[in-house]
């Protein structure tokens, strides 16, 4: 074999299993694993271990792939219950909430800085959209209302395709001034977010339909089909010519949520595949960057981050979320906690690659300001929810139910556990009322496995398996949640099993 590909090899491995190690010393010091992931980078780059890498064009390919990767996670994991009543205050801050701050921050640079109005917005835009990896890790770990949670993720889910649309029109204006009229550009990116929601709607519930009809011959390839379904979107809505970033974050919405077979290891696995696409982005980031010209750029990097996170950031919170009823206290940490990462780094790479005019001070502003900034925030967000008063922390009480297809006998294989908080603790079998092709065939206790009967009683922490027709899964499983909320009285306290939508 060849000894290059051998050495990177081993060398992409111990890089993987740095950052793993390093991501468990940042849960324990509280600071968002993306900054060691790109002090990892630059650490191994032109100032630590020599690694010359300056391949801007490769960092943006790699970059928009890893996006993709990173955004199916987050749609995969996104509840819709909880999507659908956070759906308007997430869409706007996406929209309204990116133009806003991008038109404060470019007013306040040019004003603090002197600097070119083109250059200025190239600027605002590149840091105008948060990030959706640093807000799903940091966020999720955080016990915060759901609409409240659903609202930024919606936002940092969905506002990625409006920065990219936005930080692609101006790098073409600085590059062509005579390119055309910016009216057309506003046209096209409607055009493009709407074909990209299309797209992605559709590919999610063509390919949910799909799994749920091919029995495949291996379990393992079901994570596989559903992210490669939400990779899918992305190709079909960017050939399209719309938004691929819009089309597979919402085809993984729609997966996420559908009752697919082996739904949790798909999901599983789209985490651990996104976890990897942003450590070799966040080190390819660090890479990228040269540390010695790092110094001119703090005290720009100060400035527009601090008109960002001072000024832009609660006005474009404040004008997007007018319309709802969002609390003030709320609306103030959503202000808080919009993370930039990533996201910003990887559109730092648009205009260099594009060839516009000092677009390496735009690199490494960004930079430097995504290092300080995330710091900043993602070290006090739970400070920040507990001071607000909106941190709560939630019992779990609904059941997760996990499903493998038994093809040639038309029937559904089901394994649940029962969750600390839930009602279903003391129920007895018959208590559960399912369906009459439905029935619990085994039960792990305290790591002892027994064959239940009529009188068996289910205990808080037991593992279930049910086996049930495969017509008669989702009234099994709707029973089976109405009874973990409510208890045994379930259905005559009007409790139905949907899927909740409380906060």
């Amino acid at each position: 074999m060849n000894t290059t590909v051998t050495l990177a090899l081993a060398a992409g491995a111990l890089v993987v299993l740095v950052a793993a190690v390093a991501l468990r010393l940042a849960d324990r010091l509280g600071l968002p694993s993306l900054l060691l992931y790109l002090a990892l980078g630059v650490a191994l780059g032109e100032s630590g271990l020599g690694v010359q890498f300056e391949d801007v064009k490769l960092t943006q390919t790699l970059g928009v792939a890893a996006l993709v990767v990173i955004l199916a996670e987050g749609g995969l994991t996104t509840r819709w219950a909880d999507v659908r009543r956070a759906i308007g205050p997430g869409l706007t801050l996406a929209t309204v909430g990116v133009l806003v701050s991008v038109g404060v921050t470019a007013a306040i640079t040019v004003w603090l800085l002197d600097l070119p109005w083109g250059l200025a917005l190239l600027l605002a835009a590149v840091i105008g959209s948060t990030d959706a990896a640093a807000v799903f890790a940091t966020l999720r770990r955080l016990p915060l209302p759901r609409r409240l949670a659903a609202s930024i993720e919606a936002e940092s889910g969905l506002n990625d395709a409006p920065a990219i649309l936005l930080v692609t029109a101006l790098a073409a204006h600085l590059t062509e001034p005579e390119q055309g009229a910016w009216w057309l550009v506003g046209v096209n990116v409607v055009v493009q977010l709407l074909g990209g929601a299309a797209i992605g709607v559709a590919v999610g519930f063509a390919g949910a339909e799909l799994l749920r009809r091919v029995a495949l011959p291996l379990a393992g390839f079901y994570p596989l089909a559903t992210l490669a379904l939400c990779v899918l979107a992305f190709a079909t809505a960017t050939l399209a010519l719309t938004s691929g970033i819009v089309a597979v974050y919402l085809a993984g919405v729609v997966l996420g949520n559908a009752a697919l077979p082996h739904r949790s290891a798909s999901i599983g696995f789209a985490e651990g595949m996104a976890s990897l696409a942003q450590i070799g982005l966040f080190v390819l980031l660090g890479l990228l960057a040269s540390p010695s010209r790092l110094d001119e750029a703090l005290l720009p990097a100060l400035v527009v981050g601090g008109a960002l996170l001072l000024v832009a950031r609660p006005l474009s919170v404040l004008l997007s979320l007018v319309w709802f009823r969002i609390p003030p206290r709320q609306q103030a940490f959503i202000s808080w906690a919009g993370l930039r990462g990533a996201v910003p780094i990887v559109l730092a790479t648009f205009p260099v690659a594009a060839g516009v005019a000092d677009a390496t001070r735009v690199f490494d502003t960004v930079f430097v300001l995504v290092v300080v900034f995330t710091l900043i925030q993602g070290w006090s967000l739970p400070w920040v929810a507990r001071r607000l008063r909106i941190a709560a922390p939630v019992t779990p009480r609904d059941v997760q139910v996990e499903a493998a297809p038994l093809e040639e006998l038309g029937a559904e294989l089901m394994q649940l556990t029962v969750p600390q908080g839930s009602r279903l603790h003391g129920v007895y079998l018959p208590e559960l009322r399912l369906p009459e092709d439905a029935a619990v065939v085994l039960i792990v206790r305290d790591g002892k496995a027994f064959v239940p009967d009529r009188t068996t009683q289910l205990r808080r922490g037991d593992q279930a398996l049910l086996v049930s027709a495969r017509r008669s899964r989702t009234e099994a499983e709707r029973r089976l949640r109405a009874v973990s909320r409510a208890g045994r009285l379930a259905a005559w306290r009007g409790e139905t099993g949907a899927v909740s939508e409380t906060d």
